[in-house]
């Protein structure tokens, strides 16, 4: 059977909710959108910041990889992935068995001003010091497993949403 989702993956603020959005409004009322990051939330009961918190970094990886395994068995959904779905393979093996796998590019800059205005700064990844260099270091650190995920690779700034939607679209050849 080919493959009838897609696994939005990339940084904070790469663009994933927005775009995932738009591509289920796109593809119709077949598809449906779902964010890891929430399905967690509402799972586990707790904020994401609270989870780090109280139970540390690695359990939250834990609660993210038995999301990635279920939703992986989902048929026309349009994932959006936290921002380091990517560090575990077991993730990306999971969801490439019935996903195509895209990746939402923007240059650093790009990235702080849109968490900046979208108060993603308050995110506990890279809520530590100065939020520019946070940034700058922790989407260094996982621009190769971004890379080595991604089937699609597709560049967000100064983009119309529908021109990035079409060209997910094409370039995965997903059929409406």
């Amino acid at each position: 059977m080919a493959k009838d989702s897609i696994a939005l993956i990339g940084f904070m603020a790469s663009g994933k909710t927005t775009i995932g959005i738009e591509l289920v409004k796109y593809l119709g009322e077949d598809y449906t959108f779902i964010e890891t990051d929430q399905i967690i939330v509402q799972d586990i009961g707790k904020s994401i910041p609270e989870i780090f918190a109280e139970e540390g970094e690695s359990k939250f990886r834990e609660y993210e990889s038995s999301i990635c395994e279920k939703v992986s068995k989902l048929h026309k959904v349009i994932i959006s992935c936290g921002g380091g779905v990517v560090l575990h393979n077991i993730n990306i093996e999971n969801l490439k068995k019935n996903c195509h796998i895209v990746l939402l590019k923007a240059p650093l800059d790009e990235i702080y001003k849109r968490s900046i205005k979208n108060g993603k700064h308050k995110r506990p990844i890279i809520n530590k010091g100065d939020l520019k260099t946070e940034i700058e270091k922790v989407l260094n650190f996982r621009r190769p497993y971004y890379e080595k995920a991604a089937e699609v690779i597709i560049e967000t700034t100064n983009r119309k949403i529908e021109d990035i939607v079409s060209e997910i679209v094409i370039k995965t050849q997903l059929k409406t």
